[in-house]
């Protein structure tokens, strides 16, 4: 499996020299994760235009062939259908997508349409998208760091806690990590290890530049991370509450007993 990957890597950058040489252009890749706002650089983007009326942008989803048009001539094309009020254009002619989902990533493709419908050659971008995860069953937490790419398996995907790598071997948890998904396990029942979320931190690294980014974990929502947390607020509460019908009840009978001696 390994030696299959390596295979694909050696493929893939052998493909990417041969485009750039041929277009002069390098390809450029961005990672960020699922809600978060990008903003795609149109790297051959024309000088004197009109509200980039010389600018198109094409998509292709990962493992197909079908080309989709999401700028026509400056303007957000009809094919951009159910994204289409999540684009927008830059005045230098890049593509701003905002609330990325898992159905964004992909290549994306830079074109220039001069007059006389003349084209140049296509700028890409190439667009990876983050998710993060929790599933609690029992006293075990999981959380997961995916990674959906453009189809190339390009990225290396690791849980860090603090900032540093943390032992695999280590009791009542489990790590894994891989060029796609990293998980990590752990027991919430013992006291000796209750960790805050702000705390853990996905790190995707690119495998074959060495650059990597660092997205801290947030989810949806945060309880189901800690229950022994959410009891203690429930019962914080709830002794907050029954002292304070405690006082209103010995004032009402110390003041019922004083009109009563009155």
């Amino acid at each position: 499996m390994d030696e299959n990957k390596r295979i694909q890597m050696s493929l893939f950058l052998i493909l990417l020299l041969q485009l750039t040489a041929v277009t002069g252009l390098p390809y450029l890749f961005r990672t960020v994760r699922d809600g978060d706002e990008v903003t795609l650089p149109c790297a051959n983007v024309m000088d004197h235009q009109d509200k980039c009326d010389g600018t198109d942008w094409l998509f292709t989803e990962p493992g197909r062939t079908a080309v989709v048009k999401l700028v026509d001539r400056g303007q957000i094309g009809k094919q951009a259908k159910a994204k289409s009020h999540r684009l927008s254009a830059a005045e230098n002619c890049s593509l701003i997508i905002k609330k990325v989902t898992v159905e964004d990533p992909g290549q994306y493709s830079c074109r220039q349409v001069r007059l006389g419908g003349q084209q140049s050659e296509d700028a890409v971008v190439f667009l990876s998208v983050v998710t993060m995860t929790d599933h609690q069953s029992n006293d075990e937490v999981t959380l997961r760091c995916s990674v959906k790419t453009n189809g190339w398996c390009r990225h290396k995907v690791k849980w860090l806690f603090q900032g540093q790598d943390v032992d695999k071997d280590l009791k009542d948890m489990k790590i894994s990590d891989s060029h796609y998904e990293a998980s990590w396990t752990f027991n919430t029942s013992h006291g000796g290890y209750k960790p805050e979320f702000h705390l853990f931190t996905c790190k995707v690294t690119d495998a074959y530049t060495g650059e990597f980014s660092l997205f801290p974990f947030s989810a949806q929502s945060s309880v189901s991370l800690f229950p022994d947390l959410l009891r203690l607020i429930v019962v914080s509460v709830g002794l907050a509450a029954l002292l304070m019908i405690t006082v209103a009840v010995n004032i009402w009978t110390r003041t019922k007993e004083k009109k009563t001696q009155t």
